[in-house]
């Protein structure tokens, strides 16, 4: 499922696809915000997003086996909870 896939569903569920194209964006678009600004954002049942640090480290170019290095990061990391790994699982319906 792509965006456009779950825009289409939501507005199966809200019969306007306008509001839920506006719905869609509002939600990515503020987890995106809050996390970049480096806060968590905690869906109870569905998961955390969070902002991770990922440290300077040296890599190989695999062509010429060269060294890399690469600098320090930050990268965005989702956590799924414990009703979301449930329904995966097949534990949950």
């Amino acid at each position: 499922m792509n965006k456009r896939d779950l825009i289409d569903a939501i507005s199966d569920r809200l019969g306007d696809k306008k509001t839920a194209t506006e719905a869609v964006n509002a939600v990515l678009e503020t987890i995106q915000a809050t996390v970049a600004s480096g806060d968590k954002v905690a869906i109870t049942g569905f998961g955390v997003f969070e902002k991770s640090e990922r440290a300077a480290r040296t890599a190989r170019n695999p062509a010429t086996g060269a060294a890399i290095n690469v600098p320090a990061s930050f990268v965005p990391k989702f956590r799924a909870g414990a009703d979301f790994k449930a329904l995966v699982n097949g534990d949950k319906k």
